[in-house]
């Protein structure tokens, strides 16, 4: 059988997050992806220009048309900038119940612009949380979404994973890369215990996309069978090979995107 992912979040018109970085990731990583839009953004290297959500109705047609046809294996969630956008999306996975659904709270552009509406955080938490198999936060996404700071230590980081792991997610994966030292080390925080994944940190600007990119790529390996574990180190290798090609590409005039293609081009 072919793999499926699905990715439901937004639209970058500069290709380097979003859909189209979700959709680069899963063909990289030998899944077939499909595709849920829930906003057009007008985007570059240099930051978001503008926002077009998509109707939620619209939102919900998309989700019959792609689960009533094809056997998806994964689905990957990214920015749902609106309460009742993130209504339809749990209602639409509450309905057809895909086995692994890696949510990413996109609420925050890697060039600052926010993404997500602060009356709509509270919804992300109380309608996706508890559907979601891994919850797949930065360090100010974590602090966000629980309404503190940021954490700046590793027990603290871990601290933030627990108390977002009892708002209903199977697991948490508190990723490392807005921390600072020689090392990006993300943590995979489970009932069972705590998985950590370090690897060197690389000097590079070109780092827009890198969350949009970890969580798709978890999905895809997902959707190819791996374990949560498996997928989590599958997916942050692929990353780290992504982030350290960047600088052979050449795109816009600001924080460029990662290289989702490395061993092809």
């Amino acid at each position: 059988m072919t793999a499926i992912a699905v990715t439901i979040a937004g639209s970058d018109s500069g290709g380097g997050a979003g859909i189209q970085a979700d959709l680069k990731t899963f063909s990289a990583l030998g899944a077939y992806g499909a595709s849920v839009v829930t906003a057009l953004t007008a985007q570059n290297t240099l930051g978001v220009q503008g926002v077009f959500d998509v109707p939620a109705p619209f939102v919900s047609a998309q989700i019959d048309s792609v689960f009533s046809d094809l056997a998806v294996d994964a689905v990957k969630i990214g920015m749902l900038s609106r309460r009742a956008t993130i209504e339809a999306v749990a209602e639409g996975l509450r309905r057809y119940g895909p086995r692994a659904v890696i949510l990413d709270p996109v609420m925050v552009a890697t060039s600052g612009d926010r993404l997500i509406a602060p009356e709509a955080v509270d919804g992300l938490k109380t309608e996706l949380l508890p559907l979601a198999h891994v919850l797949t936060p930065n360090l100010p996404e974590a602090a966000d979404l629980l309404g503190e700071p940021p954490a700046t230590d590793e027990q603290a980081i871990i601290g933030q994973g627990e108390r977002l792991l009892a708002l209903g997610p199977g697991a948490v994966l508190m990723k490392g890369g807005h921390a600072s030292g020689p090392e990006s080390v993300d943590l995979l925080i489970q009932r069972t215990g705590v998985l950590r994944f370090a690897g060197p940190r690389i000097a590079t600007r070109h780092t827009h996309g890198t969350g949009c990119t970890l969580s798709s790529a978890i999905a895809a390996l997902m959707a190819k069978g791996a374990g949560l574990d498996e997928a989590v180190r599958g997916a942050k290798a692929y990353l780290d090979r992504a982030i350290a090609a960047a600088d052979a590409l050449v795109i816009g005039h600001g924080n460029g995107p990662v290289h989702h293609f490395p061993h092809w081009w």
